[in-house]
């Protein structure tokens, strides 16, 4: 008998039905047991009378793996209306020693340090898998919206031979001998297949060696990037990741059921110097801290009623040598970020495109040639004005559900401390 999951066991009532998962939890009363069984669907509820299966069941311990033949019976005081009868019990793979903590309240009650470390059993609960259905989600409508724009899906190398986008925090290795290193981003690849796609994204990690102990930094994460040719300034690039934002907040709705900000068709847009002064920083400042962004996400909320703004127009000077000055004041930068709840969760812009304009900008940065000869080999042979993005997956999950921690919804993290399990 094929095996269904409890998702769809109300199509099966007075039908005969195979169940399996994990043993979620056991009610054992005077006169009727209960075995609630925990599948990828969700909870199934078995009722055991029979003194032989009630016996069994007092033996299997919480986790194991089942497999329940029963009865669909239509209950309106179980769970769902829907509960499993006259079952026969088989346990797939038995748990031999106690759990670190229980699956079956509401809440985890362990704290976060020993979810990670016992990640293997937390995921199993529905607080923390429930993070990564969104993500799968946000990932699915990513690529759909980008497809539907006319992107092609990209993979580029994740070892690169120099640390050159952005300085020292880059994990080095051993590569057959000789220096590589992880790459901080796709971007020089994504800039490079412009040239041969016009509109290009990636799904992959990135590795960044920041000594950042915070609730929103990870050494490797998951960047969702894009890049497309032929735009006339940064406002097409806006436009094309509005789209993008809106269909992967709509798949996650669709998906999941879950209550989610509207995305608006024109999302609110300040310049960065505008920024500074709605959240109240020095008129020299020259970033945004996360003082400021909260700001921001309070004032666009209560001004526009939106979660999301731009931030346009960055000081160049904190902008990769890449970027694309402002045509009427190369001091501000053809560069944005996107806000999300008051968090950064996006950076881009449009990007340099003359082979003159590149050398130009890394001579006066004072970095050699030779080191971007693969890079600058784009642009030598023509390259269309262009531009694109970078969302950091976990960051948008995390503000997308309310986790205060881009760990609680990252399923094995790698930070500061951390490389295991």
């Amino acid at each position: 008998m094929q095996r269904i999951l409890s998702t769809d066991l109300s199509a099966h009532v007075d039908s005969k039905v195979t169940v399996a998962g994990w043993v979620h939890r056991r009610r054992l009363l005077k006169s009727v047991a209960f075995l609630i069984v925990r599948d990828a669907g969700g909870f199934s509820q078995v009722v055991v009378t029979e003194p032989a299966v009630r016996d069994q069941l007092e033996r299997l311990s919480e986790e194991s793996v089942v497999e329940v033949v029963a009865v669909v019976t239509a209950n309106g005081q179980a769970p769902g209306g829907i509960e499993l009868t006259s079952p026969e019990i088989r346990e797939l793979s038995a748990v031999r020693v106690p759990p670190p903590f229980e699956l079956h309240r509401p809440t985890l009650s362990a704290g976060l340090a020993a979810q990670l470390d016992h990640a293997a059993l937390s995921l199993r609960h529905p607080t923390r898998s429930a993070p990564l259905r969104v993500a799968a989600a946000a990932t699915a409508g990513f690529r759909a919206a980008l497809e539907a724009q006319r992107f092609v899906e990209i993979h580029t190398p994740k070892i690169v031979e120099s640390a050159t986008e952005s300085g020292s925090n880059v994990f080095a290795l051993d590569y057959f001998g000789r220096p590589g290193y992880l790459a901080q981003s796709p971007q020089f690849f994504k800039q490079l297949m412009v040239g041969v796609l016009e509109r290009v994204y990636e799904v992959g990690p990135v590795f960044r060696a920041e000594p950042s102990d915070t609730a929103r930094h990870l050494a490797q994460y998951t960047s969702l990037d894009a890049e497309m040719g032929f735009v006339g300034d940064h406002r097409d690039v806006m436009a094309a990741l509005t789209r993008t934002v809106a269909g992967m907040i709509g798949e996650v709705r669709e998906r999941t059921g879950a209550t989610v900000p509207e995305v608006p068709a024109e999302i609110p847009a300040v310049h960065f110097t505008e920024a500074l002064r709605i959240a109240g920083a020095p008129a020299d400042e020259p970033d945004l801290a996360p003082a400021h962004e909260r700001a921001l996400g309070e004032w666009v909320r209560r001004e526009h009623g939106s979660e999301f703004l731009f931030v346009t127009g960055y000081p160049m000077r904190k902008r990769p040598f890449y970027t694309h000055p402002d045509p009427a004041d190369p001091t501000w930068s053809n560069g944005f970020d996107l806000l999300f709840r008051g968090l950064e969760i996006v950076t881009g812009g449009q990007r340099l495109h003359r082979y003159e304009d590149y050398v130009a900008a890394l001579t006066a940065a004072g970095e050699p040639l030779e080191a971007y000869r693969g890079y600058l080999d784009g642009f030598r042979y023509g390259m269309p004005p262009h531009g694109g993005w970078a969302i950091g997956l976990e960051r948008f999950v995390a503000r997308l559900t309310g986790a205060a921690n881009v760990r609680e919804v990252t399923a094995f993290p790698r930070d500061l401390h951390r490389m295991a399990p």
